[in-house]
C-alpha cells in the first residue's frame, strides 16, 4: 500500500471549532499528516494554545478567531490563511452552535437565527470564499462536519437537526457544482462522540443506558475516530468520494 494516499504534505488546510473535541482532533490529525494547519475557533486564546501543541509536536499551525456566524471573521479567516501560505487545500467546518434543547416551537426566532448562522451559513459563506482557491489549482477538499440528527431528528435538538439537515444538501449541492474544478466535497455525520459539546448527553446515565440498548458498538465514540475519517476524506485516498454522507455512529442510524 502507498502510504502517501493519506499524506497531507504541502497541504493547507482550515478546521473551524477546532479550539477542543472533534474540531481539535482533526487539526492535530492533519497537521501530523503533514499540512499547514489554520486552527480557528471563536477566542484566539483557546486556538493559540492548541496551534502551539501542533508547533511543539513538530507541526506548522497558526491560530486565528473566528466566529462563523460574523462573515467579517470568515473573511479575515481566509485572507489571514492566503496571507499566510498563499491558498487553500482544505476547509472542514466543523465549528457548530446549539443554544437550546427542547421542543421547536419552544425555539425563539433569535435561537433559531443563531443556529442556522452558525450551522448552514457560516459553513456556505467560508466554502465559497475558498473556492477560488481551490478552483485556481484545480484541486480542493471540503469536510463538512453535520450529524445523525441531520438524517433522523434528535429529540430536543429539533432545529439543531434541522441545520444539520441543510449542512447535507449544502455539501451535496457543492460537490455537484463543483466538480468540473475537482474540488471535493463531503459529510461526516458523527453519531455520540466524547466531547464538551455533547457532554450533557453521555454524562446522563439514563441517556446512556438507552443508547447503550440501541449502539451496535455499545459504547461513546472519539473525536480521533472523527478525525480519521476526516483525513481520509481530505487526503488523496479519497480522490473518488464527493457528494458523500459518512456516518461514524457506533451504527445508530442503521
Amino acid at each position: 500500500m502507498n502510504n502517501e494516499f493519506f499524506s497531507l504534505s504541502n497541504k493547507v488546510a482550515i478546521v473551524t471549532g477546532a479550539s477542543k473535541g472533534i474540531g481539535e482532533a482533526i487539526a492535530k490529525f492533519y497537521a501530523a499528516a503533514g499540512a499547514k494547519v489554520i486552527v480557528s475557533s471563536r477566542k484566539i486564546e483557546a486556538v493559540e494554545a492548541i496551534a502551539q501543541s501542533i508547533r511543539n509536536e513538530g507541526g506548522e499551525a497558526i491560530a486565528v478567531a473566528c466566529h462563523t456566524g460574523n462573515i467579517a471573521d470568515i473573511v479575515n479567516l481566509v485572507d489571514e490563511t492566503v496571507k499566510n501560505y498563499g491558498s487553500v487545500d482544505i476547509l472542514v467546518n466543523n465549528a457548530a452552535t446549539n443554544p437550546v434543547f427542547g421542543p421547536v416551537v419552544n425555539t425563539d426566532e433569535d435561537a433559531f437565527d443563531k443556529i442556522m448562522n452558525v450551522n448552514v451559513k457560516g459553513p456556505f459563506e467560508l466554502a465559497k470564499r475558498v473556492y477560488p482557491f481551490m478552483k485556481e489549482k484545480k484541486s480542493g477538499s471540503i469536510i463538512n462536519i453535520s450529524s445523525v440528527g441531520g438524517l433522523r431528528p434528535e429529540h430536543g435538538l429539533g432545529i439543531y437537526s434541522v441545520s444539520k439537515a441543510a449542512l447535507i444538501s449544502l455539501t451535496k449541492v457543492m460537490a455537484k457544482e463543483w466538480g468540473d474544478d475537482n474540488i471535493r466535497a463531503n459529510v461526516i455525520c458523527p453519531g455520540l462522540i466524547k466531547t464538551k459539546f455533547s457532554e450533557a448527553l453521555w454524562s446522563n446515565d439514563k441517556i446512556m443506558n438507552m443508547m447503550m440498548k440501541m449502539l451496535p458498538i455499545k459504547r461513546v465514540g472519539t473525536p480521533e475516530e472523527i478525525a480519521a475519517l476526516a483525513l481520509y476524506l481530505a487526503s488523496d485516498a479519497s480522490a473518488y468520494s464527493t457528494g458523500s454522507v459518512f456516518t461514524a455512529d457506533g451504527g445508530f442510524t442503521i
